[in-house]
């Protein structure tokens, strides 16, 4: 559940936030694409940040605005990739003693990453979905704080921080292209971006085979998302009943994209080509997007987020292997 009596961030917030952070995360490039020569395409570099994912800002904003005593008692999330990993390296940052539930299931090297970091795994039989209720009683049980990935306004908030540099490195962008998942990475950035440009367009994209937010919005109601294997696994999953980031994404997401798995793989393969970096399925949606809208973005300026690069070499190898320019 959301922080009680807390309401969505604002553009002072995320002001806060980038203050709060400034000194434990990496302010990421933007940088200029070859891909296409029709509009100006610029890649925001969020996989080149540290844990190689944008999670970390929300989780570091969450976990630095702790007080005394609840760094004590320690904090509590439940991930199987991303968020894990930022949980644990802000914990680590705070001195906070971190627990994250992961499904027993899960990949070896991403808990060892999160392990790495010097959080304590708690495997749990069954899906991401017992590994979040589990971690949330024993939160609940203990007094320690839940560290939600995207409903919780001081995650928000650090997300939000990628669309403050947005603004300062290219203050004239005409749209921002962001894969959405739980919608705290698109909401906290649309919120600062449309701030100071009203004229900003945002896209959200999502994998056809999970759209859950998507069809959430378009029913105006959260329920239960049937779902199918997505390379984007960064963004799979359904959407908490009470989460603040639905009305949020309403409100700011100016047009939806869906993109198919081959489309996500290609969009990996040619940032794998081009560009010589590795991403993960979620920022090949966020790419595939983009490139889905070509024709509308003719002279544009036009920034996609590279959100992360943790995915499995095999994983990768397997996607990319058939890609076409």
């Amino acid at each position: 559940m959301p922080i009680p009596g807390s309401p969505f961030p604002s553009p002072d917030d995320i002001d806060r936030a980038a203050a709060r952070i400034g000194a434990h995360i990496r302010n990421t490039p933007l940088e200029r694409s070859t891909l296409r020569a029709d509009f100006e395409l610029l890649l925001k570099c969020e996989h080149l940040q540290k844990t190689g994912s944008f999670k970390l800002r929300g989780a570091m904003n969450r976990l630095m605005a702790l007080d005394d005593k609840q760094i004590i008692h320690g904090v509590v999330a439940a991930s199987t990739g991303n968020h894990g990993q930022g949980v644990a390296l802000a914990a680590n940052v705070t001195g906070a003693a971190a627990t994250v539930y992961v499904p027993e299931n899960s990949s070896p090297m991403k808990l060892a990453a999160i392990e790495a970091l010097g959080a304590r795994l708690v495997k749990v039989p069954g899906s991401g979905l017992e590994s979040e209720l589990m971690a949330r009683r024993a939160a609940e049980s203990s007094g320690q704080v839940f560290i939600s990935p995207y409903n919780d306004p001081l995650v928000i908030a650090g997300q939000g921080t990628i669309g403050k540099e947005l603004t300062e490195q290219h203050p004239g962008l005409d749209a921002v292209f962001i894969a959405v998942g739980g919608g705290g990475l698109i909401t906290g950035m649309a919120t600062y971006l449309k701030a100071y440009n009203r004229h900003i367009r945002i896209y959200g994209c999502w994998p056809r085979n999970s759209p859950a937010m998507h069809e959430c919005i378009q029913a105006g109601h959260i329920f239960d998302v049937t779902e199918l294997p997505t390379l984007s696994d960064g963004t799979a999953g359904g959407i908490e009943p009470d989460t603040i980031t639905f009305e949020a994404c309403r409100r700011l997401i100016d047009e939806h994209v869906l993109v198919s798995e081959s489309e996500i793989a290609n969009a990996m393969g040619l940032i794998a080509e081009r560009e010589h970096w590795v991403v993960e399925g979620a920022a090949g949606v966020a790419l595939a997007g983009c490139l889905k809208k070509t024709t509308e973005l003719n002279g544009q300026s036009v920034a996609v987020v590279l959100c992360g690069r943790n995915i499995d070499p095999d994983k990768f190898s397997n996607a990319v292997r058939h890609f076409s320019v």
